[in-house]
Protein backbone atom coordinates (compact mmCIF):
# COMPACT_ATOMS: atom_id res chain seq x y z
CA UNK A 1 0.00 0.00 0.00
CA UNK A 2 2.91 2.39 0.69
CA UNK A 3 4.21 2.12 -2.72
CA UNK A 4 0.72 2.77 -4.33
CA UNK A 5 0.32 5.68 -2.26
CA UNK A 6 3.98 7.38 -2.85
CA UNK A 7 3.49 6.60 -7.08
CA UNK A 8 0.94 10.08 -7.30
CA UNK A 9 2.59 11.81 -4.97
CA UNK A 10 6.08 11.16 -6.37
CA UNK A 11 4.25 12.34 -10.01
CA UNK A 12 2.97 15.34 -8.04
CA UNK A 13 5.91 16.46 -6.99
CA UNK A 14 7.87 15.90 -10.23
CA UNK A 15 5.00 18.10 -11.80
CA UNK A 16 4.74 21.05 -9.23
CA UNK A 17 8.74 20.96 -9.18
CA UNK A 18 8.37 21.47 -12.97
CA UNK A 19 5.98 24.10 -12.61
CA UNK A 20 7.87 25.72 -10.57
CA UNK A 21 11.35 26.03 -12.61
CA UNK A 22 9.38 27.15 -15.54
CA UNK A 23 7.41 30.23 -13.76
CA UNK A 24 4.00 28.46 -13.99
CA UNK A 25 1.49 30.06 -12.09
CA UNK A 26 0.12 26.95 -9.82
CA UNK A 27 -3.42 26.78 -11.10
CA UNK A 28 -5.67 23.54 -11.48
CA UNK A 29 -5.53 24.59 -15.38
CA UNK A 30 -2.19 24.85 -15.50
CA UNK A 31 -1.46 21.95 -13.44
CA UNK A 32 -3.69 19.62 -16.00
CA UNK A 33 -2.01 20.88 -18.87
CA UNK A 34 1.76 20.00 -17.48
CA UNK A 35 0.70 16.76 -16.82
CA UNK A 36 -0.80 15.84 -19.93
CA UNK A 37 2.40 17.07 -21.73
CA UNK A 38 4.41 15.42 -19.31
CA UNK A 39 2.23 12.17 -19.61
CA UNK A 40 2.69 12.13 -23.24
CA UNK A 41 -0.65 10.86 -24.25
CA UNK A 42 -1.18 13.34 -26.96
CA UNK A 43 1.92 13.99 -29.21
CA UNK A 44 0.96 16.94 -30.97
CA UNK A 45 0.07 18.35 -27.27
CA UNK A 46 3.82 17.45 -26.21
CA UNK A 47 5.46 19.27 -29.28
CA UNK A 48 3.21 22.37 -28.92
CA UNK A 49 4.09 22.58 -25.62
CA UNK A 50 7.69 22.06 -25.98
CA UNK A 51 7.62 24.88 -28.57
CA UNK A 52 6.36 27.80 -26.43
CA UNK A 53 9.86 27.57 -24.94
CA UNK A 54 11.51 27.23 -21.37
CA UNK A 55 9.43 30.44 -19.97
CA UNK A 56 6.00 30.21 -20.71
CA UNK A 57 3.29 32.65 -20.85
CA UNK A 58 -0.24 32.40 -18.84
CA UNK A 59 -1.43 33.76 -22.45
CA UNK A 60 0.43 30.65 -24.70
CA UNK A 61 -0.60 28.28 -21.98
CA UNK A 62 -4.37 29.33 -21.96
CA UNK A 63 -4.30 28.99 -25.92
CA UNK A 64 -2.66 25.83 -25.65
CA UNK A 65 -5.40 24.75 -23.39
CA UNK A 66 -8.25 25.87 -25.18
CA UNK A 67 -7.05 23.54 -27.83
CA UNK A 68 -6.77 20.96 -25.78
CA UNK A 69 -8.29 21.38 -22.44
CA UNK A 70 -11.62 22.50 -23.47
CA UNK A 71 -13.27 22.22 -20.39
CA UNK A 72 -11.12 24.65 -18.40
CA UNK A 73 -11.93 27.27 -20.84
CA UNK A 74 -15.57 27.28 -20.95
CA UNK A 75 -16.23 30.18 -19.18
CA UNK A 76 -14.92 32.13 -22.24
CA UNK A 77 -16.83 30.04 -24.53
CA UNK A 78 -20.39 30.65 -22.68
CA UNK A 79 -19.44 34.76 -22.35
CA UNK A 80 -18.77 34.90 -26.00
CA UNK A 81 -21.54 33.02 -26.87
CA UNK A 82 -23.57 35.27 -24.27
CA UNK A 83 -22.51 38.28 -26.03
CA UNK A 84 -23.60 37.31 -29.38
CA UNK A 85 -26.95 36.36 -27.94
CA UNK A 86 -27.63 39.23 -26.48
CA UNK A 87 -26.75 41.68 -29.57
CA UNK A 88 -29.29 39.66 -31.60
CA UNK A 89 -31.81 40.10 -29.07
CA UNK A 90 -31.05 44.11 -29.51
CA UNK A 91 -31.09 43.76 -32.86
CA UNK A 92 -33.97 42.18 -33.13
CA UNK A 93 -35.85 44.04 -30.93
CA UNK A 94 -34.79 47.25 -33.01
CA UNK A 95 -36.54 45.41 -36.14
CA UNK A 96 -39.88 45.09 -34.06
CA UNK A 97 -40.11 48.76 -33.18
CA UNK A 98 -39.52 49.58 -36.68
CA UNK A 99 -41.71 47.04 -37.89
CA UNK A 100 -44.52 48.66 -35.28
CA UNK A 101 -43.58 52.14 -36.91
CA UNK A 102 -43.55 51.01 -40.64
CA UNK A 103 -47.18 49.25 -39.46
CA UNK A 104 -48.74 52.62 -37.74
CA UNK A 105 -48.00 54.55 -40.86
CA UNK A 106 -49.22 52.05 -43.01
CA UNK A 107 -52.18 52.15 -40.64
CA UNK A 108 -52.88 56.26 -41.17
CA UNK A 109 -53.30 55.62 -44.53
CA UNK A 110 -55.75 52.92 -44.53
CA UNK A 111 -57.35 55.18 -41.90
CA UNK A 112 -57.13 58.35 -44.07
CA UNK A 113 -58.43 56.47 -47.34
CA UNK A 114 -61.57 54.99 -45.24
CA UNK A 115 -62.62 58.40 -44.59
CA UNK A 116 -62.55 59.59 -48.00
CA UNK A 117 -65.20 56.70 -48.98
CA UNK A 118 -67.78 57.96 -47.19
CA UNK A 119 -67.80 61.58 -48.36
CA UNK A 120 -69.30 62.14 -51.85
CA UNK A 121 -67.95 65.63 -52.53
CA UNK A 122 -65.54 67.05 -55.53
CA UNK A 123 -63.15 67.51 -52.77
CA UNK A 124 -63.07 64.26 -51.24
CA UNK A 125 -62.93 62.87 -54.26
CA UNK A 126 -59.52 64.39 -55.01
CA UNK A 127 -58.35 63.35 -51.66
CA UNK A 128 -59.68 59.71 -52.10
CA UNK A 129 -57.87 59.73 -55.70
CA UNK A 130 -54.97 60.95 -53.92
CA UNK A 131 -55.17 58.25 -50.53
CA UNK A 132 -55.12 55.70 -52.98
CA UNK A 133 -52.29 56.62 -54.56
CA UNK A 134 -50.39 57.00 -51.40
CA UNK A 135 -51.34 53.18 -50.02
CA UNK A 136 -50.60 51.91 -53.37
CA UNK A 137 -46.56 53.38 -52.65
CA UNK A 138 -47.00 52.55 -49.24
CA UNK A 139 -48.33 48.69 -49.80
CA UNK A 140 -45.80 48.12 -52.05
CA UNK A 141 -42.82 49.59 -49.69
CA UNK A 142 -44.92 47.22 -47.28
CA UNK A 143 -44.15 44.60 -49.17
CA UNK A 144 -40.83 45.14 -49.57
CA UNK A 145 -40.15 46.25 -46.28
CA UNK A 146 -41.80 42.47 -44.99
CA UNK A 147 -39.31 40.80 -46.84
CA UNK A 148 -36.75 42.61 -46.03
CA UNK A 149 -37.58 41.95 -42.87
CA UNK A 150 -37.90 38.22 -43.03
CA UNK A 151 -34.17 38.00 -44.86
CA UNK A 152 -33.21 39.77 -41.32
CA UNK A 153 -34.95 37.25 -39.16
CA UNK A 154 -33.98 34.50 -40.99
CA UNK A 155 -30.38 35.56 -40.97
CA UNK A 156 -30.86 36.08 -37.00
CA UNK A 157 -32.32 32.69 -36.27
CA UNK A 158 -29.04 31.35 -38.38
CA UNK A 159 -26.49 33.57 -36.19
CA UNK A 160 -28.37 31.92 -32.91
CA UNK A 161 -28.81 28.34 -34.82
CA UNK A 162 -24.33 28.70 -34.86
CA UNK A 163 -24.18 29.69 -31.66
CA UNK A 164 -26.18 26.52 -30.36
CA UNK A 165 -24.25 24.40 -32.79
CA UNK A 166 -21.01 25.93 -31.27
CA UNK A 167 -22.03 25.34 -27.62
CA UNK A 168 -23.14 21.41 -28.36
CA UNK A 169 -19.73 21.13 -30.24
CA UNK A 170 -18.05 22.29 -27.63
CA UNK A 171 -19.83 20.43 -24.69
CA UNK A 172 -18.62 17.67 -27.06
CA UNK A 173 -14.85 18.07 -27.11
CA UNK A 174 -15.37 18.12 -23.19
CA UNK A 175 -15.98 14.22 -23.38
CA UNK A 176 -14.93 12.99 -26.72
CA UNK A 177 -11.42 11.65 -28.10
CA UNK A 178 -10.48 13.69 -31.21
CA UNK A 179 -8.38 10.71 -32.53
CA UNK A 180 -11.06 8.18 -32.53
CA UNK A 181 -14.09 9.86 -32.59
CA UNK A 182 -15.07 8.00 -29.25
CA UNK A 183 -15.71 9.14 -25.82
CA UNK A 184 -12.80 9.99 -23.70
CA UNK A 185 -11.57 8.52 -20.08
CA UNK A 186 -13.19 11.85 -18.56
CA UNK A 187 -16.60 10.87 -20.04
CA UNK A 188 -15.90 6.97 -19.09
CA UNK A 189 -14.75 8.25 -15.58
CA UNK A 190 -17.87 10.32 -15.38
CA UNK A 191 -20.16 6.90 -16.66
CA UNK A 192 -18.30 4.98 -13.66
CA UNK A 193 -19.40 7.30 -11.46
CA UNK A 194 -22.99 6.53 -11.39
CA UNK A 195 -22.19 2.90 -11.46
CA UNK A 196 -21.62 2.93 -7.52
CA UNK A 197 -24.00 5.68 -7.08
CA UNK A 198 -26.05 3.52 -4.46
CA UNK A 199 -23.00 1.37 -2.74
CA UNK A 200 -25.25 -0.80 -1.60
CA UNK A 201 -26.91 -1.75 -4.89
CA UNK A 202 -24.40 -1.09 -7.91
CA UNK A 203 -25.37 -0.99 -11.37
CA UNK A 204 -24.97 -4.49 -13.22
CA UNK A 205 -22.09 -3.97 -15.55
CA UNK A 206 -18.85 -5.04 -16.83
CA UNK A 207 -15.18 -2.73 -17.29
CA UNK A 208 -13.35 -4.20 -20.15
CA UNK A 209 -9.89 -2.35 -20.57
CA UNK A 210 -8.26 -3.81 -24.09
CA UNK A 211 -4.67 -2.98 -26.12
CA UNK A 212 -3.74 -4.29 -29.18
CA UNK A 213 -0.59 -6.89 -28.85
CA UNK A 214 2.24 -4.62 -29.83
CA UNK A 215 5.10 -5.14 -27.95
CA UNK A 216 6.47 -8.42 -29.06
CA UNK A 217 6.18 -6.79 -32.46
CA UNK A 218 7.39 -3.35 -32.91
CA UNK A 219 9.70 -1.90 -31.00
CA UNK A 220 9.15 0.92 -28.39
CA UNK A 221 9.85 4.19 -31.54
CA UNK A 222 7.93 2.09 -33.98
CA UNK A 223 5.03 1.75 -31.80
CA UNK A 224 4.76 5.67 -31.08
CA UNK A 225 5.48 6.59 -34.25
CA UNK A 226 2.05 4.42 -35.39
CA UNK A 227 0.29 4.65 -32.39
CA UNK A 228 -2.41 7.98 -33.28
CA UNK A 229 -2.98 5.92 -36.78
CA UNK A 230 -3.76 2.48 -34.77
CA UNK A 231 -5.64 4.08 -32.30
CA UNK A 232 -7.67 5.49 -35.05
CA UNK A 233 -8.21 2.30 -36.94
CA UNK A 234 -8.99 0.24 -33.56
CA UNK A 235 -11.81 3.30 -32.65
CA UNK A 236 -13.21 3.21 -36.36
CA UNK A 237 -13.72 -0.37 -36.27
CA UNK A 238 -14.92 -0.55 -32.39
CA UNK A 239 -17.70 2.37 -33.44
CA UNK A 240 -19.03 -0.32 -35.91
CA UNK A 241 -18.67 -3.47 -34.03
CA UNK A 242 -19.38 -2.43 -30.83
CA UNK A 243 -23.20 -1.63 -29.88
CA UNK A 244 -23.74 2.35 -29.51
CA UNK A 245 -26.04 1.34 -26.63
CA UNK A 246 -22.34 0.73 -24.84
CA UNK A 247 -19.71 3.28 -23.80
CA UNK A 248 -16.52 2.80 -25.95
CA UNK A 249 -13.52 5.16 -24.75
CA UNK A 250 -9.87 5.84 -25.76
CA UNK A 251 -7.99 5.94 -22.68
CA UNK A 252 -4.10 7.70 -23.86
CA UNK A 253 -1.98 6.25 -26.88
CA UNK A 254 -3.95 2.79 -27.48
CA UNK A 255 -5.45 1.76 -24.40
CA UNK A 256 -9.35 1.43 -24.95
CA UNK A 257 -12.02 1.46 -21.97
CA UNK A 258 -15.54 -0.22 -22.51
CA UNK A 259 -18.16 0.22 -20.11
CA UNK A 260 -20.92 -2.89 -20.97
CA UNK A 261 -24.54 -2.88 -19.47
CA UNK A 262 -24.59 -6.45 -19.32
CA UNK A 263 -24.67 -8.48 -15.95
CA UNK A 264 -23.73 -11.84 -17.36
CA UNK A 265 -19.92 -12.46 -17.85
CA UNK A 266 -20.79 -14.87 -21.19
CA UNK A 267 -22.16 -11.64 -22.84
CA UNK A 268 -19.11 -9.30 -21.98
CA UNK A 269 -16.71 -11.92 -23.06
CA UNK A 270 -19.18 -12.28 -26.32
CA UNK A 271 -19.41 -8.79 -27.37
CA UNK A 272 -15.53 -8.21 -26.74
CA UNK A 273 -14.95 -11.26 -28.57
CA UNK A 274 -16.93 -10.03 -31.57
CA UNK A 275 -14.48 -6.89 -31.63
CA UNK A 276 -11.86 -9.19 -32.03
CA UNK A 277 -12.88 -10.91 -34.84
CA UNK A 278 -13.80 -7.83 -36.61
CA UNK A 279 -10.31 -6.22 -35.80
CA UNK A 280 -8.74 -9.17 -36.66
CA UNK A 281 -11.15 -9.13 -40.18
CA UNK A 282 -9.07 -5.85 -41.34
CA UNK A 283 -5.43 -5.29 -42.10
CA UNK A 284 -3.87 -2.38 -40.48
CA UNK A 285 -1.93 -0.46 -43.02
CA UNK A 286 1.40 2.10 -42.49
CA UNK A 287 -0.04 5.10 -42.49
CA UNK A 288 3.20 6.01 -44.52
CA UNK A 289 4.19 3.28 -46.42
CA UNK A 290 0.49 2.00 -47.31
CA UNK A 291 2.03 -1.28 -46.56
CA UNK A 292 -0.11 -4.32 -44.80
CA UNK A 293 0.87 -4.59 -40.92
CA UNK A 294 -1.59 -7.88 -40.92
CA UNK A 295 -4.23 -8.26 -38.87
CA UNK A 296 -4.82 -6.16 -35.39
CA UNK A 297 -4.97 -8.58 -32.35
CA UNK A 298 -6.26 -7.56 -28.91
CA UNK A 299 -5.33 -8.37 -25.06
CA UNK A 300 -8.56 -7.92 -23.04
CA UNK A 301 -8.83 -7.79 -19.43
CA UNK A 302 -12.81 -7.87 -18.15
CA UNK A 303 -14.21 -7.33 -14.27
CA UNK A 304 -18.07 -7.93 -13.56
CA UNK A 305 -18.98 -4.61 -11.37
CA UNK A 306 -20.21 -7.13 -8.77
CA UNK A 307 -16.41 -8.29 -8.38
CA UNK A 308 -15.68 -4.98 -7.24
CA UNK A 309 -16.88 -2.31 -4.17
CA UNK A 310 -15.79 0.42 -6.22
CA UNK A 311 -14.97 1.93 -8.96
CA UNK A 312 -11.27 1.91 -8.51
CA UNK A 313 -11.36 -1.42 -7.43
CA UNK A 314 -13.17 -2.40 -11.17
CA UNK A 315 -10.66 -0.49 -13.18
CA UNK A 316 -7.82 -2.00 -11.05
CA UNK A 317 -8.91 -5.58 -11.36
CA UNK A 318 -9.51 -4.93 -15.03
CA UNK A 319 -6.15 -3.87 -15.54
CA UNK A 320 -4.58 -6.74 -13.94
CA UNK A 321 -6.97 -9.25 -16.03
CA UNK A 322 -5.14 -7.33 -18.99
CA UNK A 323 -1.70 -7.51 -17.90
CA UNK A 324 -2.63 -11.86 -16.92
CA UNK A 325 -3.94 -11.62 -20.87
CA UNK A 326 -0.55 -10.00 -22.05
CA UNK A 327 1.39 -12.42 -20.14
CA UNK A 328 -0.14 -15.58 -21.78
CA UNK A 329 1.03 -13.63 -25.32
CA UNK A 330 -1.86 -11.80 -26.24
CA UNK A 331 -4.93 -12.21 -28.21
CA UNK A 332 -6.51 -13.57 -25.17
CA UNK A 333 -9.67 -12.21 -23.14
CA UNK A 334 -9.17 -13.13 -19.43
CA UNK A 335 -11.98 -12.15 -16.65
CA UNK A 336 -11.34 -11.20 -13.24
CA UNK A 337 -11.89 -14.18 -11.15
CA UNK A 338 -13.66 -16.07 -14.47
CA UNK A 339 -12.39 -18.43 -16.76
CA UNK A 340 -10.19 -17.22 -19.64
CA UNK A 341 -10.97 -17.19 -23.53
CA UNK A 342 -8.61 -19.15 -25.56
CA UNK A 343 -6.30 -17.26 -28.54
CA UNK A 344 -7.67 -17.28 -31.91
CA UNK A 345 -5.10 -16.11 -34.82
CA UNK A 346 -2.50 -14.10 -34.65
CA UNK A 347 -1.41 -13.01 -38.02
CA UNK A 348 0.37 -9.23 -37.08
CA UNK A 349 2.78 -8.91 -39.07
CA UNK A 350 6.41 -7.11 -37.41
CA UNK A 351 7.14 -3.88 -38.42
CA UNK A 352 10.53 -3.22 -40.56
CA UNK A 353 11.72 -0.08 -41.69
Amino acid sequence: MANKKSMPNDLALRIATAMHQMGIDAVPRNYELVYEAYAGANPELVRDFIALGKYKSQAALDELGRKYLPHHHEASVLARSTTIVRDEMSNFMNLLSREKNSLDDYGRLIGEASKALVVSDEASQAALKNSIQALKRATERQVTHNAELEQSVTAQSNVIVGVQKELADFEATKFSDAVTGLANRRAFNKALAKVYADSNLPLSCAVAIAEPDTSQRLSGEQAAAIADHLARHIGGIAQQAFPPSELAARFDGVRFGFLINAGEEREVVRLMALLRSALRGVHFKHPKTGRSLGSVTLSVGVCMSHGAGNAFDLVGAAEKALAKAQAKGGDYTVVHGGEDEQPTGRDWLIYKR
